[in-house]
């Protein structure tokens, strides 16, 4: 299982989908299915109800045997233990993909993609409300995972 995190405009998706072409994994990205639902990807009660059912389903895969991609933010340290443990629980091993982007970086990001067609409108002040979520990974917490940004844990 691989775990992708970052905030809003990290880069998150572009990653996801290059990690599932190359390792030739199954990506869970709810963004994406929300779009094609036309639902709102901003949307918390919906967002949180999609998450457990493609988690659920990202689970029963990787002990299945299939790698998978799982983009599903994770900005804050207890939500990537409890996605981390249940995949182990399960006797699947956990990569962790971190983008850890600074804000002006992000917004950059996010102000162009919002002008694309059908994009879903994000705003500086939404993004910088979020920025309060965000807990980074630090040197320790990388360690716990089986690899993280691709490389063995020691």
């Amino acid at each position: 299982m691989l775990l992708v995190c970052g905030m809003p405009g990290a880069g998150k998706t572009t990653l996801a989908r290059r990690l599932a072409t190359e390792r030739d994994a199954v990506l869970v990205c709810p963004d994406d299915w929300m779009v094609a639902m036309g639902l709102d990807p901003l949307d918390a009660v919906l967002r949180r109800r999609l998450e457990r059912l493609l988690w659920d389903q990202a689970l029963d895969l990787a002990g299945r045997g299939l790698t998978v991609v799982a983009e599903l933010g994770l900005w804050t340290r207890p939500e990537r233990r409890r996605r981390c443990d249940q995949a182990r629980a399960g006797g699947v091993a956990v990569e962790l993909h971190v983008l850890d982007v600074p804000l002006e970086e992000r917004w950059r990001r996010v102000a162009l993609r919002n002008l694309e067609p059908g994009a879903v409108v994000v705003s500086r002040e939404q993004l910088e409300a979020l920025e309060r979520w965000w807990q980074a990974p630090d040197a320790a917490e990388r360690a716990t995972y089986d690899a993280h940004d691709g490389q063995p844990s020691p």
